[in-house]
Order: C-alpha cells, then structure tokens, then sequence
C-alpha cells in the first residue's frame, strides 16, 4: 500500500464532519499486561489483558454555533458518547482504512498565543475498544435509494462487526433506511445491519454491532422514502478478528 498525506484524512465525531477545523489527530491503542514470572524464570513473562484506546483532535478554534468548540463543550459539558470514525488512509474513500470507536471527552483546552492563531484541543476516552475497519460510505449526498460499492474482504469472517452511522448533512423531507449489507458472491445480498430510520432533516450518529458470520463482500445499502432533497452519510464497518 502506497504512503498516504496527512492533508487527506477525515474526522467525524458523532453528527458533525470536524475535519475542516482540525491540523492533527491521534488515535492510540494499548493493551494491559500482567506480569506471570515465577521463580527460576530467566526473563519476564506477561500474558495480556484488555485492551484500550485514546483519540485526541487539535486544531483551530471557531466559536460559532455547530462549530468545533461548540461541539467540544457541548460533549463534555454533558457526558455524550459520540461515535469517531477517523480515515486517515487518503480520506473518506470507500474500501479504504478507518478507525471506529465510541469515546468519553476526558479534557477541552483553548490556547491563545500573543503571536499566533488561537488553537482548541480536544482528548477523548475510548470505550468499548477501538477498533480498525473499512469506509463503506464517505460522506455520500444521496438523493434517491443507493446501493453503494461493495468492499472484498477477500474471506468471511465469524466473529461478527461494529459499524458506524455519521449522518452529516440532511435536507430529506420523508425518512431514510440505511443499512449494511453483506454478501458471500457479490451478487445476492442480506442484511446484516440496520441503523434506526433516520427521520426528515434530522443529523444523527449511530454505533450497532452485528454478531456470527460476516460474509466476504459488504455494501452500503440506503432507501429513501419519497421526497425530496438530499441526505449526507459516512458508514465505517470493523470486522472483529
């Protein structure tokens, strides 16, 4: 796989595409470990534990309403537990990398230097394990029912998968259906996912897992009632392994 430029990479935190406020973004996985040495060991022995994860966003403040700071303030403010897709594998391309968790804020922080521009920073707690996965949908402004691409995971798995639903942008006067499709021959499809009907105009986040056999190809699957307008998505899927 190619090296890929920081520049291109996406962050979506619960129902809003932060991507145009930020100039870093770190997402951190670690594992415990217990020390199982006994006597007579020559070196240390350790089996490992849970494992755990931080996100961290820095960028530059905007104080208007729905921007960044807002955002920040308005999820630690109130303990939300929004839900962080970050794609940071050129971006919101479908087939392409992304890392999926849901996160508690843990700190919020404005710096304002006498000689440069006003910074925010934003630490996030993941919880439920952060987890590596693919962009099934990217920021899609959709106007009428879609199938989206379909991704090769070239095998199945069966230890099921969490996806995540970013709904951004949405001027729809009737509701939507969005699902996760998965196929075993890139042809016949079933559902494997469905996120709660997204209602006209609304902006939503949603995490769901799905559990057992998670055939080799996914999609994308979104319905709209009639209506009319247009109704931006991000879907990410990890397999768990």
């Amino acid at each position: 796989m190619p090296f890929r430029h920081g520049k291109d990479s996406k962050a979506l935190l619960g129902k809003y595409d932060i991507s145009t406020y930020l100039t870093e973004a770190t997402a951190s996985m670690s594992i415990d470990t217990a020390e199982s040495s006994t006597f007579g060991t020559p070196a240390k022995t350790y089996l490992v534990g849970q494992n755990d994860g931080t996100v961290s966003f820095s960028g530059l403040f905007d104080g208007a309403a729905n921007a960044i700071a807002a955002i920040f303030e308005d999820v630690i403010t109130n303990d939300l537990t929004p839900v962080i897709t970050f794609a940071n594998d050129g971006g919101l391309t479908v087939g392409r990398d992304a890392t999926l968790a849901q996160v508690k804020q843990t700190s919020y922080e404005v710096t304002a230097p006498v000689a440069d521009i006003v910074s925010l920073n934003g630490e996030f707690q993941v919880t439920g394990g952060l987890r590596q996965g693919v962009i099934l949908a990217g920021l899609a402004a959709l106007t009428a029912t879609t199938n989206g691409t379909s991704v090769d995971n070239t095998a199945a798995t069966t230890l099921g998968a969490t996806a995540n639903l970013h709904v951004t942008a949405n001027t729809r006067n009737s509701n939507s259906t969005i699902k996760v499709q998965h196929s075993a021959d890139n042809s016949t499809w079933a559902d494997l996912i469905t996120f709660t009907v997204v209602g006209a105009t609304t902006l939503t986040s949603e995490s769901l897992t799905a559990t057992g056999t998670i055939n080799r190809y996914l999609r994308a699957q979104t319905t709209l009632a009639a209506g009319t307008g247009s109704i931006t998505i991000t879907i990410s899927i990890a397999r768990r392994n």
